[in-house]
């Protein structure tokens, strides 16, 4: 089954027809490299085995590539305008289900119709695994990714396009301007491959930005060393929050109620750590033990 030919000519001849224009507001930037939109579907690497979650259906073009390989599709287009457009598209397709709604509920929680969707594909028969697969609008792109994170049953891979930028903090190093908490967050659990970089031409309408295809794998021996994940998640925001505070100082505001100075003190004494460490220095190793001794001490306080 042939998906449509998503170029720029013929988006506009589509959008012209039921009187529409991208809508900034949903962070609408259409692939039109019909080469690219395929290395995307290639690169998640769909096949009969695997529930594919689409955030972003735009005209339906990538979701009938994941669709004629995947066991299922969940995708979600929060523009009721293009979601229309698309259920014409991909009318002849019985394994996609479509939602027409915001796939976050808030910024640290999928809509529960998502998740409901997701759960009864994966629940048809035994066997079958998530994957996201996605050119995903650049305003939710981090909130996506990192929620994924947090969901049961985990998605096996995720295969994105997003901001070249946001790619690059996913998988900065330490003492890097652009190595953080997000960075912190998905190479803890996660291995990371940057596929290709993507011009702002190869879009319509085009951005301002260079963009990257990203695949994000999820390592279960490496999401086992994470003892307590929503903790660790918050903890590592809150180390991040002044970014050029001392560690010290970060620990003593974020903790304030819980940890007095000496506490701090014996922690990061204990963890090899002298009073003008920062945040951006500690690699994820680090990171997370010290996180774990914070959380020890909270703990058994309480």
């Amino acid at each position: 089954m042939n998906s449509p030919r998503q170029t720029v000519s013929y988006l506009i001849q589509r959008f012209r027809e039921v009187g529409l224009t991208p809508d900034t507001r949903h962070g609408q930037n259409f692939l039109v490299d019909l080469n690219l939109v395929r290395l995307l579907a290639d690169a998640a690497a769909c096949g009969p085995d695997d529930v594919v979650l689409e955030i972003g259906t735009g005209t339906g073009s990538l979701t009938a590539m994941l669709a004629e390989h995947a066991a299922a599709v969940v995708t979600v287009e929060i523009d009721e305008h293009l979601h229309q457009l698309a259920a014409e598209t991909l009318i002849d397709f019985d394994n996609i289900t479509m939602l027409q709604l915001d796939a976050l509920k808030n910024k640290n929680r999928f809509a529960p119709q998502v998740l409901e969707a997701i759960r009864g594909r994966l629940a048809e028969r035994p066997g079958l695994r998530l994957k996201l697969a996605a050119n995903l609008p650049y305003n939710v792109a981090t909130p996506i990714i990192s929620n994924l994170l947090h969901i049961e049953p985990l998605p096996v891979s995720m295969t994105v396009t997003i901001q070249k930028e946001l790619a690059e903090r996913m998988t900065a190093a330490p003492c890097t301007k652009q190595y953080g908490a997000l960075s912190i967050w998905i190479q803890c659990q996660c291995e990371t491959e940057i596929v290709r970089v993507l011009p702002p031409s190869v879009f319509w309408p085009r951005p301002q930005v260079d963009s990257t295809i990203l695949q994000i794998r999820p390592v279960p021996e490496k999401r086992a060393m994470l003892i307590d994940p929503v903790f660790f998640h918050s903890f590592v925001r809150a180390m991040f929050f002044h970014r050029r505070k001392f560690l010290r100082s970060e620990l003593l505001s974020a903790f304030k109620t819980q940890l007095d100075k000496p506490s701090v003190d014996e922690i990061m004494l204990q963890q090899g750590l002298d009073g003008n460490a920062r945040a951006e220095e500690l690699d994820v190793s680090a990171m997370l033990a010290l996180g774990e001794a914070v959380r020890q001490r909270v703990a058994g306080m309480g």
